[in-house]
């Protein structure tokens, strides 16, 4: 009979220790969600950007729009209905995470008639060399600063996509 009843001890223990530590676990996450800056943009919110900026596009059939500026990184949405210039970033890493429609990405060989346009940016009309790459719906691109970039589009084609720009020191 003892050893039921410092069985039943042991399991009123164990149940206080449990209820206890969830109690304080659901604390620290709530604390630690309310301390962290978080913010969420869901592929719906992106994928409507495509109409969105359409109506916005400039004379090269772009349009742009910066969603957060973090300091050392900032995102932004880009629509294109037309070809990118070609470009090269000095000191700023992209991210292109593709939300609709197709583009080929060329990256590397060297920017043509390269201009600088802003501090640490280069752009020309088209690179010379470098390799062709398709993009569509779902892809992930990665593209380390001092690497010439340009999007092509093909007539007709719409390229929305959402980008990480990260600074380099």
């Amino acid at each position: 009979m003892a050893a039921g009843k410092d069985l039943r001890v042991v399991r009123g223990q164990v149940m206080r220790f449990l209820l206890c530590f969830g109690f304080l676990s659901t604390i620290a996450v709530v604390t630690a969600a309310e301390l962290s800056g978080f913010t969420h943009w869901s592929g719906r919110d992106l994928r409507a950007y495509s109409k969105k900026l359409s109506p916005k596009m400039n004379a090269q059939k772009v349009a742009s729009e910066r969603l957060a500026d973090y300091g050392n990184h900032l995102l932004m949405v880009a629509h294109r209905e037309g070809n990118g210039e070609a470009e090269l970033h000095e000191k700023q890493v992209d991210v292109f995470v593709v939300q609709s429609g197709e583009a080929t990405l060329l990256v590397g060989g060297r920017i043509v008639a390269g201009r600088t346009t802003a501090p640490d940016e280069i752009r020309g009309p088209s690179i010379e060399g470098g390799e062709k790459r398709k993009l569509s719906a779902g892809d992930i691109v990665h593209i380390t600063n001092k690497v010439p970039h340009q999007l092509l589009l093909e007539p007709g084609k719409e390229f929305t996509y959402a980008v990480v720009k990260i600074n380099m020191p």
